[in-house]
């Protein structure tokens, strides 16, 4: 299927003040930083940054979080966080997590002092876009913590964030656990539970932080028995492309469909929802931002757990150019 979307009004900010502002990048789950710069090797005039540099975007001020892949196992480090891990009870800045959040942090006080003192933007891609959001936390840092864990807590090294942050655009994001009858299936353990019980929606728009939230309509998950159904007439085009279909069929896995209904149910709990191929929409919207749905485009880089690359994700230059004007 195509994406589709309405292009934006003109934009009132002129290349020169988008070369000014400072952003950075928060990978999700998996993701490595090169995902972003080179996806899938397939060259940098096909990464995310580029696109932004396309539309003025300063190169030098553009960040994407520090990241190899490998990191992400420092996740399981929340086993070790007794009983929290056991009892759901985990939060964002515990053993699972703590660890990104921290980083960010410090990469937004660096990113800060580099472009003289702008407010950064923040695009927060799947995980990335919850953790952003713990992040920003209760509107607050200790700069010497991000630095040194045993450094003291005073006004003087306390960082607002709302001078740090102009907004936090999200791609896909998780914004909230499962439904409270599949809430144990909640691979946060709790971390989203808590992110959405203490610091809900765009918890600090007041303050002067904007929230964009970014969701793709592409597939309807569907159990793989129900694939020979006669699809609706608002479904028939939600099924994924041709070439990852076979892929899916030749692996036993079934169909784009099939493979986004197993995602969505250990997101939402539910599969029998329509999404990116692996959020559910509604999944992706975060309650008192501004929401934009974006029909066809898809998770990430990659069509969901294949090596086949895509030009209808997110990040991708055509996807991407509009949302510019929309912050």
């Amino acid at each position: 299927s195509s994406f589709s979307f309405s292009p934006p009004p003109a934009s009132k900010k002129t290349a020169a003040d988008l070369s000014k502002i400072p952003i950075v990048i928060c990978p999700g789950f998996g993701n490595d930083a090169i995902d972003y710069t080179n996806p899938l090797d397939q060259g940098e005039e096909y990464g995310f940054v580029n696109a932004l540099i396309k539309r003025g975007f300063n190169p030098d001020l553009i960040q994407v979080l520090p990241l190899k892949r490998y990191e992400w196992i420092r996740v399981a480090g929340g086993l070790f966080d007794i009983p929290n891990f056991y009892t759901m009870t985990c939060t964002p800045e515990g053993l699972g997590y703590g660890w990104y959040i921290k980083r960010l942090r410090r990469t937004i006080e660096d990113l800060h002092q580099k472009s003289g003192g702008e407010r950064c933007l923040l695009v927060g891609h799947s995980a990335g876009g919850w953790l952003a959001r713990a992040c920003l936390g209760d509107g607050s840092w200790n700069v010497e913590q991000i630095n040194n864990n045993n450094a003291n807590i005073s006004e003087d090294n306390t960082a607002r964030a709302v001078d740090r942050v102009r907004a936090l655009v999200t791609l896909g994001a998780v914004h909230k656990p499962p439904e409270k009858e599949f809430e144990a299936t909640c691979v946060t353990r709790g971390a989203l539970k808590y992110l959405n019980s203490e610091y809900p929606g765009a918890f600090l728009s007041n303050e002067g932080i904007s929230y964009v939230s970014v969701g793709g309509d592409a597939i309807v998950g569907k159990e793989k028995q129900q694939q020979k159904e006669v699809a609706g007439a608002d479904d028939e085009e939600k099924i994924g492309s041709e070439q990852v279909n076979v892929v899916y069929k030749d692996r036993g896995e079934g169909s784009a469909s099939s493979v986004a209904y197993t995602s969505y149910a250990a997101v939402s709990g539910i599969g029998e929802l329509t999404g990116d191929g692996v959020v559910p929409l509604e999944w992706t919207l975060l309650e008192g931002s501004k929401t934009i749905v974006l029909d066809g485009v898809l998770h990430s880089i990659n069509e969901a757990g294949t090596t086949l690359p895509t030009d209808k994700w997110y990040g991708s230059d055509a996807v991407f150019g509009f949302l510019v004007g929309k912050n």
